[in-house]
């Protein structure tokens, strides 16, 4: 039974995931904004802490298999790709547009469309190098820049639910303006950090296609 466990957490991880997205669409009241925006970053928190709990246990039992290797990575792509969508959409908060709303700051979440296009758009090119090498018998895991760029993703994003909740409170304060450039310069090196990790993999499938 125990086998099941990290699949069984990986699952919950789709399922916490939902709830995440419901959160920040939901519209409420102002003087509830701030608390449903602190739901929703506890529901961040566990997200990815349990992508990496699935993970350990799975390498410390020995019970890796393929459901694992499939939908891990899916659900770490579905949070923090539907995360930046969601973010450089319509759906941003009132509240917080208003509060964060700093023309000379971008936007209300520091996150533009074409930003969220980036990130996708690396996530489908790795999985076609990745099923190509695979189909080659050549194991194509994420590498060090992978694991460093899932690291920023989930910091940027983190860091506009923080935003959200200290919105309202901090609103016109300093505190908030430092919060809003802490965020700006994760989700900048975000995307950053994705690039640099889509060359390595375009690197690394060249030299797949030249074996193959």
């Amino acid at each position: 039974m125990y086998r099941q466990v990290p699949n069984l957490i990986t699952v919950s991880r789709l399922v916490i995931t939902a709830l995440f997205f419901i959160g920040i669409n939901v519209r409420v009241p102002a003087e509830e904004f701030t608390g449903l925006m602190a739901i929703c970053f506890a529901l961040f928190l566990l997200a990815t802490g349990s992508d990496v709990l699935d993970g350990y246990l799975a390498r410390s039992w020995k019970v890796e298999s393929a459901f694992g290797r499939v939908v891990d990575p899916f659900a770490d792509k579905i949070l923090i790709c539907g995360a930046f969508v969601f973010f450089c959409s319509p759906v941003v908060p009132a509240a917080a547009a208003a509060a964060c709303g700093r023309p000379d700051l971008y936007s209300p979440t520091g996150i533009a469309p074409w930003m969220a296009v980036v990130l996708i758009a690396r996530e489908f090119l790795v999985t076609g190098i990745r099923g190509l090498a695979e189909s080659r018998g050549i194991d194509f895991r994420a590498n060090w820049m992978g694991k460093l760029k899932m690291f920023f993703q989930s910091v940027a994003v983190g860091g506009v639910v923080i935003c959200f909740i200290a919105a309202l409170p901090l609103r016109g304060s300093s505190i908030l303006y430092g919060l809003i450039v802490v965020r700006n310069t994760a989700i900048w090196l975000t995307v950053v950090v994705t690039v640099l990790s889509a060359w390595q993999y375009i690197v690394g499938g060249w030299r797949v296609m030249r074996r193959a």
